[in-house]
């Protein structure tokens, strides 16, 4: 019984010994172990206290999914920054003294942590600003995909492969974004229809105004609509031109449907879509210089 007491006491010994000078403060080992404790278990309650807000106590209110999030976010960043000066109160330390190891650091980040601090502030741009939110169907660079995450450092765009991609915030700020259901979802989808020539112009229009009609995804008003855009070696070049909301995250789901009413159509009215062919004349022979013979 007595070497376990000798061996807590060491063991408490140990704890007690200072690691750094902080001002008059001794910060020994049993002070960070408590204090990463403390953060460990602060970060925690503040997750749940954020999912709390944002899925019982927001849901009930006509809030959008994007603005939810975004609440939840400021929420928990703020939370994070009072927590972190409560614990460093707790152990005693004069938050004054760290004006010279912010200095310090604030070096450090303008040259080793550039990217970051660019891409948490683009965060809290997008956080405010909302160019961007939640559930959005979005192309920025060559990702296209919905947003499913806002952090503070990057955004989650899962594609239609159901593939996440990690994107930085800064991309949505100093690059040119696509957002296909920024304040109105209602897109016009445009499909190409290559027609052969010869066809009657009045009947494709017709057809291909009613081949769109009979898909439940597109809208009836407005109304979708053809243009001839021109002639050329594969025919006339039409452009179908449909409205829907049903399936932006889904774009190609609706123009296969769309291009499946149009082929129906014009297989049951004889219209020919027009299949390039190619001749190709291959040259034979022996080519002869002068004075010399083929014999």
């Amino acid at each position: 019984m007595g070497e376990i007491l000798e061996f807590v006491d060491q063991i408490g010994q140990l704890l007690e010994v200072p690691l750094v000078q902080i001002g008059d403060t001794a910060v020994t080992l049993w002070a960070v172990l408590y204090s990463l404790i403390l953060i460990v278990l602060f970060v925690y309650v503040v997750d749940r206290l954020r999912h709390w807000i944002v899925d019982k106590v927001l849901a009930r209110t006509r809030m959008e999914v994007g603005a939810r999030e975004t609440a939840g976010a400021v929420f928990r960043y703020v939370m994070l920054v009072v927590g972190f000066i409560i614990i460093m109160q707790t152990l005693g330390i004069d938050l004054t003294i760290l004006n010279v190891l912010a200095g310090t650091l604030g070096i450090g980040v303008g040259f080793g942590l550039q990217n970051i601090v660019n891409n948490f502030v683009s965060g809290l741009i997008i956080l405010f600003e909302r160019p961007i939110k939640v559930g959005d169907r979005i192309e920025v660079a060559d990702v296209h995909g919905r947003v499913t995450r806002i952090g503070g450092r990057s955004v989650t765009v899962l594609t239609n492969d159901n593939i996440a991609i990690i994107v930085p915030n800064l991309k949505f700020i100093t690059e040119n974004v696509v957002n296909w259901s920024h304040g109105d979802e209602k897109v016009r989808f445009r499909m190409p229809i290559p027609v052969a020539t010869g066809s009657d112009i009045r009947l494709v229009e017709r057809l291909l105004i009613e081949a769109a009609q009979e898909v439940p995804e597109v809208l009836d008003e407005p109304m979708p609509g053809v243009r001839l855009l021109g002639f050329g070696e594969q025919g006339l070049s039409f452009e179908l031109r449909a409205w829907s909301h049903a399936l932006i995250q889904r774009r190609g789901l609706l123009t296969s449907k769309v291009n499946s009413a149009v082929y129906e159509k014009f297989m049951e009215h004889n219209i020919e879509i027009p299949n390039v062919q190619r001749d190709i004349h291959i040259r034979t022979g022996l080519e002869t210089t002068e004075g010399e013979s083929t014999d």
